[in-house]
């Protein structure tokens, strides 16, 4: 079959319109704080991007958001596969539409390590809520980020809030690789949890029970109603031997079921007791403070690897280095100093 001659340049005069088209930097940050969803979505996926021009154009939006100070709550929302998660956050998002209030839901879908494709199956998973014009739901591909939190997390919380959404709920995997990522950008880390199960069987480790503010014993319902309120006690006195949190909070046991929307009401009651609570006391201000500086260092570190990896001599220098450590011609930690010291040189 024959191809047209002017399908190549067809495309690229495409790209060029689509490019002369996109919205400016202005447009975008007037979109966001207006509350347009579309343009919202435009500069998420900006921000997303890895491209150094979208790059640039997300610095710009993510510093003008930032100057947008909205009293608004983030929530860390964790657990295994399985454990109900989407059925939870429509659920309890739904409630909290309901009291006129914004919701902005960053669903971290599993990536495939190897394809790098991407279920992002919430949207179909949460009809009710995807449907509320009070709530946006991104799903975001985790990609290879430690945790199963997208990259970029963080910078989308920031626009949400820019778009006038009072509470950010943030879905992480919850395979217990590591819930530190969503639990150095979130106000509350609430843990989901299923009767039946141990930790082991699961998949949640000891350090991501520390780091919850609450424990939430879901799918309390029927037969399983006893089984979850047993679990509640169990986690109620092993609790008090985890060592006390900085702002002296004791974290909750609550059951809840998403299905039937029982106990829901009371966990939205105690998020906004801690709210209360650490905002009085200062700590709240606090936290995001440390958060915003965990942030600087963290991005600090993205740059210089980045820097790193594409500077000329290091790709070069990377090819023999790799070669002669298979061969076992030179440990990995001599090879790893002179490829460093082939950067230093380099940059002088």
């Amino acid at each position: 079959m024959s191809v047209p001659d002017n399908i190549g340049n067809k495309s690229a005069s495409d790209l060029k319109s689509r490019r002369l088209n996109a919205p400016t930097v202005e447009e975008l940050v007037k979109g966001i704080r207006l509350g347009n969803q579309s343009l919202l979505a435009r500069a998420i996926t900006l921000v997303e991007s890895t491209h150094p021009e979208h790059l640039e154009k997300a610095y710009g939006i993510i510093e003008q958001c930032l100057a947008v100070n909205r009293e608004t709550l983030r929530i860390g929302i964790t657990g295994v596969p399985g454990v109900g998660k989407s059925t939870f956050i429509e659920r309890f998002g739904t409630m909290i539409t309901a009291m006129g209030k914004k919701v902005a839901v960053l669903a971290v879908d599993p990536s495939s390590t190897v394809s790098k494709g991407s279920i992002l199956g919430d949207k179909t998973r949460m009809q009710q809520l995807v449907n509320d014009p009070k709530a946006f739901i991104r799903p975001s591909p985790s990609g290879t980020s430690l945790g199963g939190v997208a990259r970029k997390t963080r910078e989308s919380i920031i626009l949400c809030e820019a778009a006038g959404f009072d509470v950010i709920l943030v879905e992480t995997v919850g395979v217990g690789q590591s819930e530190t990522a969503v639990h150095s950008m979130v106000d509350f880390f609430l843990l989901l949890k299923l009767t039946g199960a141990g930790d082991e069987l699961q998949g949640i480790k000891r350090g991501i029970v520390e780091m919850a503010d609450a424990i939430v014993i879901n799918k309390a319902e029927g037969e399983n109603l006893k089984r979850a309120e047993r679990a509640r006690s169990e986690f109620e006195k092993a609790l008090h031997l985890y060592p006390p949190k900085e702002n002296n909070w004791v974290p909750k046991v609550l059951t809840c079921s998403s299905l039937e929307g029982t106990g829901i009401p009371e966990i939205w009651e105690m998020i906004e007791e801690y709210a209360n609570e650490n905002k009085a006391s200062g700590y709240f201000t606090h936290k995001r403070k440390d958060q915003n500086k965990y942030w600087f260092h963290q991005t600090a570190e993205t740059l210089l690897k980045r820097h790193f990896y594409e500077h000329k001599a290091v790709k070069k220098a990377m090819e023999t280095l790799e070669e002669a450590v298979e061969e076992g011609k030179i440990s990995p930690f001599r090879a790893a100093e002179e490829l460093l010291d082939t950067y230093s040189k380099g940059v002088k």
